[in-house]
């Protein structure tokens, strides 16, 4: 079953949500979700920083470490589409590290969408981290479309800072310690145009930025599953002194998973 639930009869770019009430048994297309999940006008000209990530029924943001086994193909095409509309994607070093991650691609369904926008055949990757604890060699550093970003702080290893540098990625300094300062890291992305901002995680850097303050949307999938065990949430880390408000922008399902946006109030 395929189904857009009527929380919401506006997409984030402010138009009217395509026409999917019926339940169907195609799939979306990719036009379809990529008007649905457009990122809102005020992106033209200031940040605007989404969230995509997956969570089980009783709250597990990952299985043995990893979210792919959490997914399905439905979320996989929407984890594709938000890819393809961003500037950049933020993700976290450990992530890296577990997810195994791989350079973003042009997509030839989305190229006169992004050149219609002014963007890149594909969206920037942006490292965040404090210790440059990654293997440079990896494709993402070397063989990217687009160089890599690396954010730190300006107290990390100058070391491993050039070493970064060798492998051709471009370090970014986002922070005055070791480590990278939210607001920093929206903002110095922002300054290199790169203002339709997504992270896809993990659950430590989305739980500094929600702190922060700076997260502006969510894009979560519950996904239809139970764990149990000890996994981590969607967001980690401190815990805010008042909870922070989102509002529901629209919810999509298929197959029993909710594919819901939240924005902030």
């Amino acid at each position: 079953m395929r189904r857009l639930f009527p929380v919401t009869d506006m997409t984030a770019a402010g138009t009217p949500a395509p026409d999917t009430t019926a339940a169907s048994d195609r799939e979306w297309s990719l036009d379809e979700l990529a008007d649905a999940y457009a990122y809102p006008a005020e992106a033209a000209s200031a940040p605007w920083l989404r969230a995509n990530m997956v969570s089980s029924l009783d709250g597990a943001g990952q299985h043995d470490g990893r979210s792919q086994p959490l997914s399905s193909e439905a979320d996989m095409r929407i984890f594709g589409t938000l890819r393809a509309l961003a500037d950049v994607v933020v993700v976290g070093a450990e992530t890296v590290r577990l997810e195994g991650y791989r350079p973003a691609r042009a997509r030839e369904a989305f190229a006169a969408r992004r050149a219609a926008a002014g963007q890149g055949p594909a969206p920037v990757i942006a490292v965040v981290t404090a210790s440059l604890d990654l293997d440079f060699s990896l494709p993402l550093f070397t063989e990217p479309l687009v160089p890599t970003l690396v954010l730190t702080g300006a107290a990390s290893s100058p070391e491993r800072r050039a070493e970064a540098e060798r492998a051709g990625a471009e370090v970014v300094i986002a922070g005055d310690g070791p480590g990278v300062e939210p607001e920093r890291a929206v903002a110095a992305l922002a300054e290199r145009g790169l203002r339709r901002q997504l992270t896809e995680g993990g659950p430590r850097l989305l739980g500094q930025f929600v702190a922060a303050g700076v997260l502006d949307e969510l894009c979560l999938t519950v996904s239809p599953t139970m764990t149990a065990g000890g996994a981590q949430r969607i967001a980690g880390g401190p815990s805010v002194e008042v909870p922070k408000r989102f509002a529901v922008a629209s919810v999509l399902e298929q197959d029993g998973f909710l594919f819901t946006r939240y924005r902030r109030i």
